[in-house]
């Protein structure tokens, strides 16, 4: 049985980077002797099988013929006169497209190494308009290597221009772009994942919200680099920088969609976008059917960034109200997360990046003694129903203005 070992296993050893899994090319054999070797099928749509030992993934060599629009729209051939270079052919990019042999020979008949040492995303050839996808896939690989100094190259940004022209990234389903998205918010410069879909033409198809953002201008007072759309990128920065959680740095990078809703003539203001983008932010979430716990998130971000900016401003009552809503005072709390995304916004302005953000360290230690706050006492005097919430707020206000109070002498002391 003839093995190659290929696609991003090659890419990232030849970029002595974290090789997460390996897949397997096999050559010259079919799906009967396959299962003769012990081999356990697990494709649906492609030959592929499950090592019997080791459980890796290992896919007969097969050509791919475009029968219609769409992802889904291809016939497959797989039988053993398929060649190594055949099946390698047929893959996106030329960094993908290479093989490695079990001495260690590389097996390079698209140029990958020389691309990679050139830090270029190239497509292997004109096939790769068949598939659109293909097009997420590239934003995403932009979004691990960028920091590499990886570009996609002039011709296959062309290249997918068309293939958005042509209506092909309208047959992008929910489930597929919602895999590629996340996978991308996880990689090390999320950013550029919108940037190559936007150089492209597919944010307006895929991502109309995030789109619409874009010629959206902002006080220049708060917010030199005056777009919005650049502003949302520059945010999403600086949650990657600040987590490593997915859902952080998507409700960083949607808390503004509000802004796009004004109209123009109240143009650089935009009152109460946080309210207004609420809507905006289901309907996004519904069409690609974003898990409930990145949308709660997304839309506490949406509705609090500001009050959470001027939190040294909010009345202890209005604090303690927030809080609340936020269910900062429950077990399973995600104060924390939200505090992150609303410091990468305040972050993610020309020559803000690197400045301090007091208020997250203030809602904090409001939120914890707010938290240290005996209720009992409220059960204890005989309350019932509203009376006992009633009573509750009243004690965690009293704790929070309390350390207000303090906070602020300490503050007045350092002075």
């Amino acid at each position: 049985m003839k093995t190659y070992l290929v696609g991003g296993a090659v890419r990232d050893r030849l970029l002595d980077y974290p090789v997460k899994e390996r897949d397997w090319l096999v050559v010259g054999e079919t799906v009967d002797s396959m299962l003769a070797a012990g081999f356990r099928p697990v494709g649906k749509d492609f030959p592929v099988f499950l090592h019997p030992i080791d459980h890796e993934e290992y896919a007969l060599a097969r050509t791919e013929r475009k029968t219609a629009p769409g992802y889904k729209g291809f016939a497959i051939h797989a039988a053993p006169d398929v060649t190594l270079e055949e099946d390698l052919l047929r893959r996106d990019l030329t960094v993908n497209a290479m093989a490695m042999a079990d001495d260690g020979e590389l097996i390079d008949p698209y140029s990958g190494r020389r691309d990679l040492e050139s830090r270029i995303l190239r497509h292997v050839s004109p096939a790769f308009s068949e598939d659109p996808v293909r097009i997420l896939r590239v934003a995403r690989f932009a979004a691990r290597y960028a920091h590499l100094g990886f570009t996609v190259a002039e011709e296959t940004l062309e290249l997918m221009g068309k293939m958005v022209a042509a209506g092909e990234a309208d047959f992008l389903v929910a489930e597929r772009v919602w895999a590629e998205l996340h996978k991308a918010l996880l990689e090390r410069t999320p950013a550029a994942f919108f940037q190559v879909l936007r150089d492209c033409g597919a944010l307006q198809v895929v991502f109309p919200e995030i789109d619409a953002l874009f010629g959206v201008p902002q006080p220049e007072k708060y917010h030199p680099e005056i777009d919005t759309g650049v502003h949302s990128l520059m945010v999403l920065e600086q949650a990657a920088r600040l987590s490593d959680k997915a859902e952080v740095r998507f409700a960083a990078l949607l808390h503004d969609l509000g802004k796009a809703l004004t109209p123009s003539q109240h143009w650089p203001s935009h009152h109460g976008h946080e309210q207004k983008g609420l809507p905006v932010l289901t309907k996004l979430c519904e069409r690609l059917r974003v898990p409930n716990h990145f949308k709660s998130l997304c839309a506490q971000v949406m509705q609090y960034h500001t009050h959470c900016h001027r939190a040294l401003e909010l009345r202890a009552d209005t604090l303690t109200d927030m809080l609340q809503t936020l269910g900062a005072f429950k077990p399973d709390s995600r104060l924390e997360e939200f505090l992150q995304a609303c410091e990468a916004d305040a972050r993610g302005r020309t020559g803000f990046e690197d400045r301090p953000y007091p208020q997250a360290e203030y809602i904090r230690s409001a939120a914890m003694a707010a938290s240290a706050v005996d209720t009992s006492a409220a059960l204890l005097k005989g309350l019932q129903g509203e009376q006992i919430g009633l009573a509750i707020r009243k004690l965690r206000t009293q704790a929070i203005s309390d350390y207000k109070q303090g906070y602020q002498h300490l503050t007045v002391e350092s002075a």
